[in-house]
């Protein structure tokens, strides 16, 4: 048994960059990995699990209370998966960390003789007993399905229900199973398709030809609102239906004015040769074109209309049968060989549509109008929305009149999912509840294809499902895919991915526990858990019980009566708990008044409770473990609020931080100043219990310490690749251990010393130790200025700030992003770099920058966005009225061809315009040449935007000027443009200019 005092692996050292790689290529793997059973937001890569909890559960040998019975198995078994092992203690850590990291890998995960030297040596550790691993915010279930892959028990809770039923297969009855539950779900598939496809053949017919109709593109629609109009303009984000090189297919419309009523519009569908024969889209932020008159309607009435017709995705049909209003279908996919054929709709068509709106009405009069969801979306307590409500604004599907989740379908796919849950039940109540539970895990992944918000992807010619991120976001147009289509989102698909799921699930030995309860009132005695490790909500982040909504109401229809999927905190609500969730929602209800929402039934969260509900999990985790325990807890938020709450809940639990690592675990992205958007790492804190005799610190020793410690840190992190941001949060952690290691802190008065206090040292010794690295690698300036002003250093750690933690050539591709409102149509991107405005304030203030003395002049704050003004914006500022538009035009022409690199400034003249014979010299010419002497009150930063846009305009002679005057001046100059050219992103125009500019400088 490892002591109380024995140190473990994770915290003394953890391979970061082997982990990372593995873990960006976690996130791509697909056929068998246990994410595709079913959608989870933010659920961990396994390869961090897994090597994180080796990094626990192992001690390490350095450490002189390390048993020896451990080490002297360690040195058996490990030369018999890797290289032999050297003699030292040392030379075992080595090992050992070398086996975590090549473990990590998705390839090694499922080879026995790894797993059983884990396995092994985990129960060596721990006296031959296989230890507990608790996770309280269990997810998607990555940590407690890697502790068992590791040969520990696993107790795996969460609030939500969807995430239990997830759970519930993945770690207890996947494990539980023999070998022939393949056997038996092929043949409850095949039992389920033969009824199944009869119900349905007449909703989704075959072409005439006997090709298989795979997806029917539509439309929402509203009426133009412009006098003597009146035309349906149907909202089109894009008219491609292919823009693959090998089938380019688009549509192009004609205006029938022919009769006295609306105009009509017609299509066709044809190959074009260039993007300028495709019309453009007629919709975006909300706003409408009219095709036939040019008017716009705006957003405002575009929701109205839609409003008016319950979101606008099904069909109106008249007395007659014909279409009249609603959705219009613009072509029909169909499947032809492999190649997908594009088709214009055909009164048979929308046929088949009105006869799926009667079958549905046939069921609902057959078994009740709740045989299809009708659960509201957002809404407490089933009210109707109002302009008013908070959560209206919340969610923005509102707007539209999709209020409860049956609008977020078509009517003939309420049909088809509603047909397929029914004959699911079936199954649970007669043959086996284990396959209805996989078979309802399957439809998941069809419901994230067959609904109104997935989006057809032009690239690749298929369904891009909804919840591209976390958010569901209005879809102009959608794709309605068949069930059996051939490809992803189909329901063959589905179960596909479910077979190789269960094969890669059947290799584990032991099973593990689930149960829906909340994290705060854990079910375990005291003392009983040897791993403490969860990754928990993310502040504001993910609205969980909201998005889970989706899947949860169709759940419950497949499995009726399933314990996992009862609201047992509140019986008497349809949709998953929401009053108990761990969250701060007060961004998402967007500034509504708390009496609002609290009159509307709306549980407001802000950061005191967030931080008191998380305060009482911890002190759960805290009451369950073992005296001798070890616990991590994972956070991957970019706010400093979130970091701060969450922190705030661990110390105030009494638990002291004892290491940080950070490990690239998510997708990559551009760092976005957006309130949803994560860090490219997941920062994993090691935890232990705090002595209940642990001492009281003494601030200036703190304080004394603090520096050393994060500086340590930040060289240790460089060397491992990580960047900006990301280094950023990740020295909170270190720096934690200097403090929460004190039962409180004091001041020499006595005066406790508040974690918010600490946290704003932390600030200021992470931005200092920045800037020293950044300007003063060759000088001995102790406070990280080199005497620059408070502009350039505002800009460096702006820069800095925005770095990118290095990843490897596996990673994942990026994760989609859309708008939270709708999917807007792209449009020129703002110049700047942009970051939230708390990350900047929170570098500022302790490094006495005055934010608003540097507004319009280097930055621009808008909406809690802090934007870095690109050079060219401040051609105004240091050239003047008349300069700006010079070099704004010199400006333009530089980006039409390369920058020239003036090697010898003194012997090239100056490159101008041609200019016509007796044209004089413009006043803006003038300007930039004559820009010798620059201002008194400039800052250095000034100057070297000065010379940037003098070289861009191909002023040399003015630009030799500068440079001379600047070298006379002194160091500052060339030491601030060096480390600006060391920090814009490659690529960007800022640092075109600057290696230009600094070509010109005498050697």
């Amino acid at each position: 048994m490892i002591p109380k005092e024995c140190k473990r692996l994770a915290e003394v050292d953890f391979p970061i960059a082997q982990v990372s790689e593995h873990s960006a290529r976690d996130r791509s793997v697909r056929v068998g990995h246990p994410s595709s059973l079913h959608l989870w937001w933010a659920r961990r890569p396994l390869a961090a699990c897994r090597a994180v909890l080796l990094g626990l559960l192992w001690p390490d040998p350095c450490d002189p209370r390390c048993p020896q019975e451990f080490k002297q198995q360690a040195r058996r078994l490990l030369p018999t998966v890797q290289g032999t092992v050297g003699p030292s203690d040392a030379d075992l850590r080595h090992a050992l960390l070398t086996f975590i990291g090549d473990f990590a890998s998705w390839d090694l995960s499922r080879n026995r003789a790894y797993s059983e030297v884990s396995s092994t040596l985990t129960k060596c550790a721990t006296g031959g007993e296989s230890p507990l691993v608790v996770d309280p915010f269990a997810g998607g279930g990555s940590i407690p399905l890697e502790a068992l892959r590791l040969g520990c028990d696993a107790f795996a809770g969460d609030l939500n229900p969807v995430s239990c039923l997830i759970l519930k297969t993945l770690l207890e009855d996947l494990p539980r199973q023999t070998g022939s539950l393949i056997e038996e779900l092929s043949s409850s598939i095949e039992r389920l398709k033969s009824g199944f496809c009869d119900d349905i053949e007449e909703l989704y017919p075959r072409e005439s030809s006997g090709r298989q109709t795979v997806a029917h593109l539509w439309s929402r629609t509203v009426r133009c609102e412009s006098p003597k109009c009146g035309a349906e303009i149907p909202l089109v984000r894009s008219f491609w239906l292919s823009n693959r090189k090998s089938n380019l297919r688009a549509i192009r419309y004609t205006i029938d004015r022919s009769n006295d009523t609306a105009p009509e519009i017609r299509f066709e569908v044809f190959s074009p040769k260039t993007e300028s024969e495709v019309p453009p889209h007629t919709v975006n932020n909300a706003k409408a074109t009219c095709i036939c008159c040019g008017a716009t309607l705006p957003a405002t009435r575009v929701k109205v209309q839609l409003r008016q017709q319950n979101g606008g995705a099904d069909v109106d049909f008249d007395s007659s049968g014909q279409r009249c209003g609603g959705a219009r279908l613009l072509a029909v996919v169909v499947l032809t060989d492999g190649v997908r054929l594009y088709r214009l709709p055909s009164s048979q068509d929308y046929a088949s549509v009105r006869r799926a709106q009667n079958k549905l009405l046939e069921l609902k009069r057959d078994f009740g109008p709740e045989v299809v969801p009708n659960e509201p979306i957002a809404i407490p307590s089933g009210n109707e929305y109002e302009e008013g409500d908070p959560y209206f604004k919340f969610t923005p599907l509102l707007h539209y009149g999709i209020t409860n989740w049956g609008r977020t379908f078509t009517a003939r796919q309420k049909l088809s999912l509603a047909l397929l849950c029914r004959r699911i039940a079936s199954i649970a109540k007669l043959e086996s509840e284990a396959t209805a539970q996989l078979l309802s895990l399957a439809v998941g992944k069809v419901l994230r294809h067959s609904n109104v918000l997935a989006k057809w992807h032009r690239g690749s010619e298929t369904v891009a499902g909804a919840f591209g991120l976390h958010a569901l976001p209005m879809s102009w147009d959608f794709p309605e895919l068949h069930p059996f289509a051939p490809y992803a989102g189909g329901f063959d698909d589905a179960v596909d991915t479910l077979r190789e799921v269960v094969r890669t699930l059947q290799s584990l030995s032991r099973a593990g526990i689930s149960q829906n309860c909340d994290a705060t009132e854990s079910p375990l005695p005291d003392e009983s858990a040897d791993v403490f490790f969860t990754d928990p909500p993310y502040y504001d982040a993910i609205p969980y019980s909201d998005l889970s909504d989706f899947f949860y109401v169709w759940h419950r229809r497949s499995l009726p009566g399933h314990p996992t999927l009862n609201n047992t905190f509140d019986p008497q609500s349809h949709v998953t708990p929401k009053s108990r969730e761990i969250i701060d929602n007060l961004e998402l209800l967007r500034g509504a008044k708390k009496d609002t929402a609290i009159a509307k039934g709306v549980a407001v969260k802000d950061r005191l409770f967030f931080e008191s509900r998380m305060r009482s999990a911890f002190a759960e985790g805290r009451r369950i473990l073992k005296d001798s325990g070890i616990a991590c807890i994972v956070f991957a938020h970019k706010t400093t609020e979130g970091w701060e709450a969450l922190l705030s809940g661990i110390v105030r639990s009494n638990w002291a931080i004892t290491a940080s690592w950070p490990i690239a675990t998510e997708r990559r992205a551009r760092l976005r100043a957006r309130d949803s958007a994560a860090l490219s790492t997941s920062v994993h804190l090691i935890c232990r219990p705090r002595d209940a005799d642990a001492p009281v610190g003494d601030w200036r020793e703190v304080l004394g310490e603090l520096p050393k410690r994060v500086t340590e840190w930040m060289n240790r992190l460089q060397a491992e690749g990580v960047r900006g941001a990301d280094l950023v949060f990740a020295c909170i952690g270190p720096a934690l251990e200097v403090f929460s290691k004190y039962s409180r802190v004091e001041m020499a008065e006595g005066e406790e010393v508040k974690l918010d206090a600490y946290l704003e040292k932390v600030w200021e010794v992470v931005g200092r130790a920045a800037l020293r690295q950044i300007l003063d690698k060759d000088t001995n300036s102790r406070d990280g200025t080199s005497g620059l002003e408070e502009d350039a250093r505002l800009t460096a750690l702006f820069l800095w700030s925005l770095q990118t933690t290095v990843e490897s050539g596996n990673g994942a591709a990026p994760e989609q992003e859309y708008d939270e409102d709708e999917e807007p149509v792209p449009e020129q991107k703002q110049k700047g770099f942009s970051l939230l405005f708390d990350v900047v304030r929170r570098f500022a203030q302790p490094l006495g920058i005055h934010l608003p003395d540097w507004e319009k002049r280097i930055i621009e704050t808008k909406k809690g966005v802090v934007r870095l003004l690109p050079v060219g914006e401040r051609a105004k500022q240091l050239f003047g009225e008349d300069g700006s538009q010079g070099v704004a035009d010199a400006l333009e022409e530089s980006r039409s061809g390369p920058i020239q690199l003036t090697l010898f400034p003194e012997d090239e003249p100056a490159p101008r315009k041609k200019k016509r014979k007796g044209r004089k010299t413009t006043a803006p010419e003038r300007a930039i040449d004559e820009a010798r002497e620059v201002p008194r009150d400039s800052t250095t930063l000034d100057r070297v935007h000065l010379a940037m846009l003098l070289q861009a305009g191909g002023r040399a002679n003015a630009l030799r000027n500068l440079i001379k005057g600047e070298q006379d001046r002194g160091p500052e100059f060339l030491r601030l443009a060096n480390a600006l050219s060391a920090l814009y992103p490659k690529g960007c125009e800022e640092k075109r200019l600057l290696d230009a500019m600094l070509l010109a400088v005498p050697k």
